[in-house]
């Protein structure tokens, strides 16, 4: 792939935690406007690799470079500045505002960020704004309810929802259907194959049969290391992976 083709890259990133090594040398690429998803078993790395991923995590070796820029170890709210979200970066919701006050709020906070003398009460086209997210993520006849009486998943939408209200080049989502029902769990999976037609996304995921489903590209970490990475056809034909992952049985 060709350096534009690029949004994200890893070169050679670890990750230790005193002499627990939870993360070794991996080195992968993110192609721009795909959906690329990272699998693997339990205690697989998965949740640390996306952490030195949204900056969360400050590698213990190697670098992460974003757009072709050297990121590595630039504190977390530099990386929502640059065009990347994350799902858990909001993880509360404000329970007690509509699901149209919390996006709404969320867009401010961008607006904010680069006039701040602007009065708030002039910002009329935040709600505009805020209706067209809430739209998009399958919220608008709950745009008055508020947060905290919304079903999990609705809530994990309105998460996602005020991510998007920065306007990311890049979404991160972690475990995006934990804990959803399976019909919960159908409405989320549509949702993001929507939002990747306008950005790249990047997900931790351990339901394996979805993930295939709607995945240009996956990358299987395994003891803390890259086992295999490929479309979900070299996947599935990859000895390697069914014996270490596809056999388990999933929940």
């Amino acid at each position: 792939m060709s350096a534009g083709e690029i949004i994200l890259r890893t070169d050679g990133v670890g990750k230790s935690f005193g002499k627990f090594t939870a993360l070794k040398a991996v080195s992968a690429e993110f192609r721009r406007g795909a959906i690329t998803a990272i699998i693997g078993p339990n205690g697989a790395g998965k949740s640390t690799y996306f952490n030195l991923l949204c900056g969360a995590f400050r590698p213990s070796t190697g670098r992460v470079e974003f757009e072709g820029r050297d990121v590595t170890g630039l504190p977390q709210h530099r990386f929502a500045h640059m065009g990347v979200a994350k799902s858990f970066q909001i993880t509360n919701v404000f329970p007690q505002l509509s699901t149209h006050e919390n996006i709404r709020v969320a867009a401010q906070a961008r607006v904010a960020r680069f006039d701040i003398w602007r009065p708030r009460a002039r910002l009329t086209e935040l709600g505009d704004e805020a209706d067209a997210i809430l739209e998009r993520v399958g919220l608008w006849d709950r745009r008055e309810r508020v947060a905290g009486a919304l079903a999990h998943g609705e809530q994990r939408a309105l998460e996602i929802g005020m991510a998007l209200a920065s306007r990311p080049r890049l979404l991160l989502l972690d475990e995006p259907t934990a804990g959803m029902s399976p019909e919960e769990t159908r409405v989320m999976m549509e949702l993001i194959v929507k939002l990747a037609e306008e950005r790249t996304v990047i997900l931790v995921e351990h339901k394996m049969k979805l993930v295939m489903g709607i995945s240009d590209r996956l990358l299987v970490l395994h003891h803390g290391e890259l086992l295999a990475e490929g479309t979900p056809d070299d996947i599935r034909r990859n000895e390697t992976v069914k014996r270490v992952y596809l056999g388990q049985r999933e929940h």
